[in-house]
């Protein structure tokens, strides 16, 4: 509407109802839409932008001498045809053909956002699902072992069991869990590890949460903690702490190694954790590893 009464206006010596170009227009419309819905699609399509720029420039000719020797009935020569009136012609191509390639580049973009979040939601099952075994495994071995020794102890151990599994199954396929269930999830399996270990560990697990009206991305935590059961040296302290104060979560472990030649094979479980905290958390978290006499895991998360 802007092109058409800036020609009316300005460009042009009629009035409405004598101007030419108020007839001319419908057919320009009717080029500028073939442009955008068959000519651009096609051209772009099959890469031949230089078949494209010959015929647009061949329209533009053949709609102005149109215009002159038609509409306007100006009787001028040709160059004088394409000086005076070439632009009505060309700017309303070059203008539609602008937004066409604009939303075309736009629907690109949606097209690889949607791509990247589907690969991302995929990477995330991936890594996840390299946690879910583990767990089940070393809880399973607990309670096989306890059927022998304590079996009244068993029935607990399986609800126990159930509970994580159903945790595990279920809980994990959402983006969030609530922090109340997360933090029972590890309870469950800190109990299965003092039956595991002991005689031969102390675990010192202590808990300060202000508040369980929060939601946290399920599994992250069990990482850091089953890799120091998994890693820790005999006879060697594992010292948890997870602290929620105001939306913020810390999570603190620390044990000592077998080997110095260990800690790199035990840091895949955590590399696989950083990355997972990388997709779901970007800037909200702090990771840090520090490796000395013992090896201490301290994480970070902004819950709000």
């Amino acid at each position: 509407m802007l092109f058409v009464f800036v020609s009316l206006f300005v460009f042009s010596d009629f009035y409405w109802k004598e101007n030419p170009f108020l007839q001319y227009l419908f057919l320009l419309v009717i080029i500028v839409y073939a442009n955008n819905l068959w000519l651009l699609p096609f051209f772009v399509k099959k890469r031949m932008y230089v078949m494209y720029i010959f015929v647009f420039a061949i329209i533009s000719f053949l709609a102005t001498q149109l215009y002159c020797y038609t509409f306007a009935q100006c009787g001028c020569t040709v160059f004088k045809c394409l000086s005076d009136y070439l632009w009505q012609s060309l700017v309303p191509l070059i203008f539609f053909s602008f937004v066409w390639m604009l939303y075309r580049f736009l629907d690109e973009q949606e097209k690889v956002e949607a791509i990247k979040k589907e690969h991302v939601e995929m990477e995330l099952k991936f890594l996840k699902s390299q946690i879910n075994p583990h767990v089940l495994f070393n809880n399973l071995n607990t309670i096989y072992s306890y059927s022998f020794e304590k079996p009244n102890e068993v029935p607990d151990m399986i609800l126990m069991l159930s509970d994580n599994l159903k945790h595990v199954l279920y809980e994990s396929n959402s983006k969030k869990v609530s922090l109340e269930k997360e933090v029972q999830f590890i309870d469950n399996y800190i109990k299965f590890q003092k039956i595991r270990v002991e005689g031969v560990k102390e675990i010192l697990y202590k808990k300060e949460i202000d508040s369980y009206e929060y939601q946290i991305a399920p599994l992250l935590l069990i990482t850091i903690i089953e890799n120091a059961f998994k890693h820790s040296a005999l006879n060697n302290d594992i010292s948890i702490l997870i602290k929620v104060e105001d939306g913020v979560l810390v999570c603190v472990c620390e044990n000592g190694f077998k080997d110095v030649n260990e800690v790199g094979s035990f840091k895949i479980g955590l590399q696989n954790l950083e990355k997972r905290l990388e997709l779901i958390y970007e800037d909200a978290y702090e990771f840090n590893i520090e490796k000395g006499e013992t090896f201490k895991v301290y994480l970070k998360i902004e819950l709000l």
